[in-house]
């Protein structure tokens, strides 16, 4: 079985590890978020308050800031005002439990550079933090090609445009996540739980049933009228493998 082929690895320019600022008065997601960047091999500081966030951005130096809207002292809002009148253009991705488009659209309006709702995947919020960085050349990768391949399946993480066979496919956020979390473990077979808790949230409480059904979702786009990608594996969940 073929093991998954990580991201390639960020760094900044000197070749130090990206650093990244963890801000949420939420000690479990902050705890959560600083695990899987840390994976990522990244420097991890966090901050509980929109002022511990202020003193971190001066003494840690982040590449990039997961920033909470909703804190008890100084919300996101305030943090990113204050960082954006003293010059600082540090990315942000805006972490809220709001859903309205008035709310997303302030954050943006704000000097935020992009957001994710709660509940929201790590692998998510992984990805978008490569991509702010990326983007604000605070890092840089040995490998610049953010597409994933497999066989004449293409999925490209910064842009995310999808194409199978050079014609473009369109996908909802989530089944954007599902095929992404297939594509960068390909050839090897990935169980609905692990499905569940990469590619929905970090306290997803639905049934697996959900997962077939994005699976169908996927399968209808991506492998109708052509060569199946994506396989079952019974009693066991599924795998994304180009044909022999």
């Amino acid at each position: 079985m073929t093991a998954a082929v990580p991201a390639p690895a960020l760094r900044r320019p000197d070749g130090a590890p990206v650093r990244v600022l963890v801000v949420d008065d939420e000690q479990m997601l902050t705890d959560l978020l600083s695990m899987a960047l840390r994976m990522e091999g990244w420097e991890v500081r966090t901050a509980g308050s929109g002022l511990e966030a202020l003193h971190g951005v001066r003494d840690f130096d982040p590449d990039a800031m997961v920033l909470d809207i909703m804190m008890p002292d100084l919300d996101g809002m305030a943090v990113l005002q204050r960082l954006r009148q003293t010059g600082n253009d540090v990315p942000v991705l805006f972490l809220t439990a709001k859903d309205a488009v008035a709310d997303r659209v302030a954050g943006l309006t704000a000097g935020g550079d992009d957001y994710v709702t709660k509940p929201f995947s790590l692998e998510e919020v992984v990805a978008r933090l490569r991509g702010l960085m990326r983007r604000a050349g605070t890092a840089l990768t040995g490998d610049v090609d953010p597409t994933l391949r497999v066989g004449d399946l293409s999925l490209n993480e910064d842009s995310h445009e999808v194409e199978r066979a050079g014609d473009e496919i369109e996908l909802t956020a989530t089944e954007f996540e599902l095929l992404r979390f297939l594509m960068r473990n390909q050839r090897r077979v990935v169980s609905k739980a692990q499905i569940l808790d990469r590619v929905w949230n970090y306290d997803f409480g639905g049934r697996s049933s959900v997962v077939e059904l994005y699976i169908s979702y996927l399968r209808k786009k991506i492998d109708h009228g052509r060569t199946p990608l994506i396989h079952t594996v019974r009693g066991v969940g599924y795998m994304i493998k180009a044909p022999q």
